[in-house]
């Protein structure tokens, strides 16, 4: 698609893209704002100045609905009513701005160096446009204003600079707007915000409108819902699909079209809906025989699946009886045990989490922690000053760190907004979750931000609720997640494998049935993985089943069990109602929320045991748990049926090498090739 559009998205002057919020009376952000986009009264004398209109063109959030406001430049010196160009001509609503106020307080470890830009609206309801007409001239009655939700197609154009030509959906056609001095591509940018922009099959210039699903707007991505298009289109329309924060939405984005369109689902094979994840989710394809320790597991006799009980967390005084005067945890193994077989309780994490996210050595004193933690401190801060201090014309010329900041506005926004820590305008906890995940870029720029990074830090910084010390556990847990984030998603395919062997053994008939309905890899599992059940479960279930998973026990991999665990209640249900591929999409993703923890974390014990007393287990499987390592003579006493196995993916790295790490500002993971992320969207 070839179209004018200016090279720079953020050149010229008086331009904003994802600005702050603004108004919070009014619950208003602006998404994008510019001055200086004209509107040719005659095209053919363009050397007259009273041929041209000179506006401000803005695109504004105001109560979870999206309007774009176009106002002349003389009209904004004297606030008036402006007629909105929409079905509901009556709608008029009236434009005023206030001057920029310096927030008052801070609301992070330093000063903010913000500026709040407010805006408010004031709808006014007039018959037939009557009141309206008193206050338009020339030039005035050139202003209008339109809900995107009404916006039919976007005419993408050039003579020499770019100009946008609005189609309504009630077949109003708005004047064209001329971008003189650049800024046409930060426009659309800023609207696909709220819309999806899709070229169109017959006019390479024309961008059609769908709107995104209100219903899954806490989603990885707001969904396309538009029954003109066929499930089939709207992946290919998806500009994120064929990205790793697309594919983690995969459930929910069929669930969606089954739901509005299930007899278009119906009618489409089961193949066709199969590959289509194939073709559309780049990397991503599975052949087992080239991956490394696969083998055919036939029918094995497991034995009976032992019966197992669960206790209760370890509470304040029993993190106590481990520690000795000095603050050093004796009896890890043991703690660790308390800690699988119960959890924690809330006053605990603060403290023990550090411990199990390999922030603090267990064999720490309280002295070496303070240490470690003024160091940490400092070089946190240090990380965040070098994006903090970024001007805004070095930002223009640094297009990731332009995407990186981005994305997280937007996924911070709407990242646990339920939770009273992150409710709420202009919250504490909101700046905080931006800030550390935009110092997070700083630390290893090569991953930066990834869609899904803000569901791992929300509960690390709930259960610690200091900046400092929920940062450098964050990065202790991307150390383990890393690789569900990178481009080639080899962790991600690993996992799947994994998971797929696991059910063999566990069930051969059901994985025939899956597999016998094209779903024998089981891509419904995808989110569980890629951010540890974060949008399955609620959120103090995260809570437990994470410092659970944390402990290292019963065996690497873990959460591999669960999953299968999961799926292992699921089984008869999909199998007897004679689920396809699509209904196997839709039922998984309705166990979002209705899942017992413990119950799961129960069942989950018990496999891994079934598995362990196996007499004849392939060598696959005892590889994918690491059993291989696990000395049974190593028991902790005689009631407790496993030894201690610091994994791979779930122990900390020593922490002389650790501080070796973070002394550099980048990490061990640099030490790795980490390709880059790259968002792919529709030019």
């Amino acid at each position: 698609m070839q179209r004018c559009l200016d090279s720079s998205r953020h050149g010229g002057h008086n331009s904003s893209q994802g600005t702050e919020p603004v108004n919070p009376e009014g619950n208003s952000t602006v998404i994008f704002e510019r001055e200086g986009v004209f509107i040719h009264l005659n095209t053919e004398e363009l050397e007259d100045q009273d041929s041209l209109i000179s506006g401000f063109l803005r695109i504004v959030d105001k109560d979870g609905e999206t309007f774009v406001d176009y106002k002349p430049l003389e009209d904004t010196v004297d606030p008036s009513n402006m007629l909105c160009a929409c079905k509901d001509s009556s709608s008029v609503v009236e434009w005023t701005q206030r001057p920029h106020r310096p927030v008052d307080q801070p609301l992070s470890y330093e000063t903010e160096w913000d500026m709040v830009n407010t805006v408010s609206f004031k709808r006014k309801v007039h018959s037939n446009g009557e009141g309206v007409s008193n206050h338009l001239n020339e030039r005035t009655k050139w202003a209008f204003s339109f809900n995107v939700a009404d916006l039919r197609s976007v005419t993408v154009k050039c003579e020499g600079w770019s100009y946008l030509v609005f189609c309504l959906r009630d077949d109003t056609t708005l004047p064209a707007l001329h971008f003189h001095q650049g800024g046409s591509q930060a426009f659309l940018d800023g609207l696909r915000k709220s819309v999806q922009l899709g070229e169109s099959p017959e006019d390479e210039n024309v961008l059609l409108v769908g709107s995104y699903n209100k219903a899954f707007s806490q989603s990885f991505e707001n969904l396309l819902d538009d029954t003109n298009y066929g499930l089939v289109q709207k992946f290919k329309k998806d500009p994120y699909t064929a990205t790793l924060g697309g594919f983690s939405k995969v459930t929910n984005y069929f669930f969606d079209a089954f739901r509005h369109s299930e007899s278009e689902c119906q009618q489409r094979p089961t193949e066709e809906m199969a590959d289509l994840l194939g073709e559309l989710i780049p990397g991503l394809e599975i052949n087992q025989q080239e991956e490394p320790g696969f083998e055919v597991i036939t029918r094995v006799d497991l034995g009976p699946r032992p019966e197992v009980h669960r206790s209760g967390p370890v509470m304040l005084e029993d993190w106590a009886k481990h520690q000795d005067s000095e603050g050093r945890v004796s009896n890890v193994p043991h703690l660790k045990h308390l800690i699988f077989k119960g959890g924690l309780c809330h006053a605990v994490r603060k403290e023990a989490w550090k411990f199990l996210l390999g922030y603090y050595p267990w064999d720490s004193t309280y002295e070496e922690r303070k240490n470690l933690q003024k160091r940490k401190t400092d070089e946190y801060f240090r990380m965040k000053l070098q994006w903090k201090s970024v001007s805004e014309e070095q930002e223009k010329r640094n297009s990731r760190l332009r995407d990186y900041k981005s994305l997280i506005e937007k996924d911070v926004n709407r990242t646990d907004r339920n939770n009273k820590f992150y409710e709420g305008l202009e919250n504490p906890g909101l700046i905080l979750l931006h800030d550390i995940l935009m110092t997070y870029c700083m630390y290893d720029f090569d991953l930066g931000y990834v869609q899904g990074m803000s569901d791992l830090l929300s509960p690390v910084l709930y259960v610690l609720e200091n900046e400092v010390d929920a940062f450098w556990c964050f990065v202790s847990f991307m150390d383990q997640m890393h690789e569900n984030f990178e481009e080639q998603m080899q962790g991600m395919k690993a996992q799947l494998v994994h998971l797929s062997t696991l059910l063999r053994l566990l069930d051969l008939a059901f994985w025939n049935y899956l597999e016998a309905q094209d779903s024998g890899y089981l891509y419904f599992c995808f989110r569980w993985l890629l951010i540890r059940f974060k949008r399955e479960l609620h959120f103090q279930d995260v809570l437990r089943l994470w410092e659970v998973m944390w402990t290292g026990l019963p065996c690497q991999n873990v959460h591999l069990l669960v999953c299968c665990a999961i799926l292992d209640s699921e089984k008869h249900k999909i199998m007897d109602r004679h689920y396809g591929f699509n209904e196997i999409l839709k039922h998984i993703n309705e166990l979002s929320m209705k899942l017992d923890i413990e119950e799961v974390l129960i069942k989950s014990e018990a496999i891994y045991m079934q598995i362990r007393n196996c007499k004849d287990l392939p060598p696959s499987v005892s590889e994918i748990l690491g059993l291989n390592t696990v000395s049974h003579s190593s028991a902790l006493d005689p009631t407790q049926e496993y030894g201690v196995l610091e994994s791979p993916h779930n122990s900390p790295r020593p922490q002389h090498r650790r501080d070796q790490d973070f002394s550099n500002g980048h990490g061990l993971l640099q030490e790795t090739s980490h390709s880059r992320w790259k968002d792919t969207f529709i030019s």
